[in-house]
């Protein structure tokens, strides 16, 4: 039996540098509540291209070095991408054949739960509420998800990431 090939891990790699790279850059004061997450964007998309190649443990490491980088409480953002994982690939066969403006309204409904469950975690250490604005990320995330979507695809078919 012969194993399938896997190229293109340092493409992957790279993509997840990129992101977590916008995560950190420093944005005008009225723009930093429209920052959409980077990380579960490019993860999300990942989970459903190659899931047998990036998954639970992608999501756990991405998400530490969110932590890592941002300033979060340790696994606060490590839980939330590893849930988003598991359920990317547990469902990505249907939502891969979505057209892409309903896989926006999926991703969205993804994006939510990373935001509720980092919610949760702040909550649950005694930070203060938050403001409508801690759930534009997440509507950001999902008007550019076409063009993340088709700017990885891209970069996967390019470099032939397999």
């Amino acid at each position: 039996m012969m194993l399938a090939r896997h190229q293109g891990g340092s493409v992957i790699v790279f993509t997840f540098f990129v992101a977590l790279l916008l995560t950190i850059v420093p944005l005008p004061e009225w723009a930093r509540y429209l920052r959409p997450d980077w990380v579960g964007l490019v993860l999300i998309y990942w989970c459903m291209a190659l899931p047998e190649r990036v998954g639970i443990v992608s999501g756990w490491c991405a998400g530490l070095l969110v932590d890592l980088l941002t300033g979060a409480v340790l696994g606060q953002h490590a839980l939330s991408l590893t849930v988003v994982a598991f359920l990317t690939i547990r469902f990505h066969q249907r939502v891969r054949l979505f057209p892409i403006l309903q896989q926006a309204v999926t991703v969205l409904v993804l994006l939510i739960l990373h935001q509720l469950m980092a919610l949760w975690v702040s909550r649950f250490i005694g930070r203060p509420g938050v403001s409508w604005y801690f759930w534009a990320p997440s509507l950001v995330g999902m008007f550019i998800w076409p063009l993340v979507y088709s700017t990885l695809r891209g970069i996967r078919r390019g470099f032939r990431v397999k």
